[in-house]
């Protein structure tokens, strides 16, 4: 097998990371040609004297300096820019083959967005690419013959699991639907009144995977399947009526596809995202991710329970979102990337999360989305709604308190 040229959009991340990994373990299959960060320069200088990117990118100008000055200093060539052009340079490089689309939030779409207009294999780790713009960011793919290899777990498992020549056309290939597994996360069994004083330590303390602060919140309120379910429609032409959710705390069984024959596939793994990685990275050929072989005797019992939606109303609003249409699933996307980051800087209480998403979507019309440029102005406007909401709630707040 030839070497591929990868671009890591997101390098510092846990993705990015866990990406860079499994790379350096095959260094005859994969040239890292791009690193792409936003303020972890001290991660991105040790990235960058390790794989010896052509380029390097950063989220301002000084940092970009700042970077240069390192990188000369140890005797590398690495090319430094800085802000959202260089992202979208970067991600549609000539030279690259693949693109690792793994920044997190909607800051991520317009990357990933380039990789699919340059025909990229595009291995999508960021989620918001699908919920914001599912219909126009597929629909780009198609048109430009980019390969799309998905990166999350879930949908990484429907990926292996379906049959190799999977088009979208679910019935022809004899797919009844989807399973989308979940751990539950740290407040599975927690009741509504338990989770109103959560911290956000708690909520970051996920049970089984190692994630980025936003991506554990996500998962805590379960925001994460809804989320996942959205893109699990668009990546794989399933209506939403035939996407399941199953709470599985083992984080074992990855995600399912049924048959029409009765049968159920799924894919099995220990709960690390090297594992999707080196499947999207070297597909559709094997190799070692560094992850260990799951041990069956230990894993028993596994266990399934459908979500709770009473619990964990999010789940509602997600289905809410892509059964409207529209600009609805981008408004919850960027509703929820607000109130996340308000309950991280302790501005609003972790039950308020689904209240403001929730007054958001309420709040903001429904819009047709025909482009990028279309998402990305929904995604403002709701932004600007999302601060509004969180702005109200904190002056009633002070003034019940006065």
């Amino acid at each position: 097998m030839s070497s591929r040229n990868l671009v890591v959009l997101g390098s510092t991340g846990s993705i990015g990371r866990s990406t860079l990994d499994v790379v350096r373990r095959h260094p005859e299959r994969f040239r890292v040609v791009a690193l792409c960060a936003n303020r972890q320069i001290d991660r991105l200088f040790d990235q960058c004297v390790e794989f010896d990117p052509l380029y390097a990118v950063v989220g301002s100008e000084a940092l970009a300096a700042r970077l240069g000055e390192r990188l000369r200093a140890a005797s590398r060539a690495t090319r430094v820019a800085w802000g959202e052009d260089a992202l979208v340079r970067a991600a549609s490089l000539p030279e690259a083959d693949a693109v690792m689309a793994a920044i997190v939030g909607s800051a991520g779409l317009p990357s990933a967005f380039a990789a699919a207009r340059a025909g990229k294999k595009i291995l999508l780790a960021n989620k918001e690419t699908l919920v914001m713009g599912g219909e126009v960011f597929m629909r780009t793919v198609r048109e430009n013959r980019a390969t799309l290899v998905p990166i999350d777990s879930e949908h990484n498992a429907i990926f292996q699991s379906l049959p190799p020549a999977y088009s979208g056309d679910y019935a022809r290939h004899g797919v009844e639907g989807l399973v989308l597994t979940g751990s539950g996360g740290p407040f599975r069994t927690h009741s509504r009144a338990q989770m109103r004083d959560v911290t956000p330590e708690q909520a970051c303390a996920h049970p089984k995977w190692s994630m980025g602060k936003k991506i554990s919140v996500d998962s805590a309120t379960l925001m994460n399947k809804g989320l996942e379910m959205i893109e699990a429609h668009w990546l794989f032409g399933m209506p939403v009526d035939r996407i399941e959710i199953a709470i599985h705390p083992q984080s074992v069984v990855h995600s399912l596809v049924r048959y029409a024959d009765g049968s159920v596939l799924a894919e099995l793994g220990n709960p690390d995202m090297r594992t999707p990685i080196a499947q999207a990275l070297a597909y559709p050929e094997r190799i070692a991710s560094g992850v260990g072989a799951l041990d069956l005797f230990k894993t028993a019992p596994l266990c399934f329970d459908p979500p709770d939606f009473e619990r964990f109303p999010c789940l509602s609003l997600a289905y809410r979102a892509i059964r409207a249409g529209k600009n609805a699933p981008t408004v919850l996307n960027i509703a929820n990337e607000v109130a996340v980051e308000a309950f991280l800087d302790r501005k609003i209480g972790f039950c308020e999360i689904f209240e403001i998403i929730e007054a958001v979507m309420d709040r903001v019309p429904p819009l047709a989305l025909d482009s990028m440029d279309d998402i990305l102005a929904a995604g403002d406007e709701a932004r600007r709604m999302s601060f509004s909401v969180i702005g109200e709630r904190i002056a009633s707040l002070r003034s019940d308190l006065q």
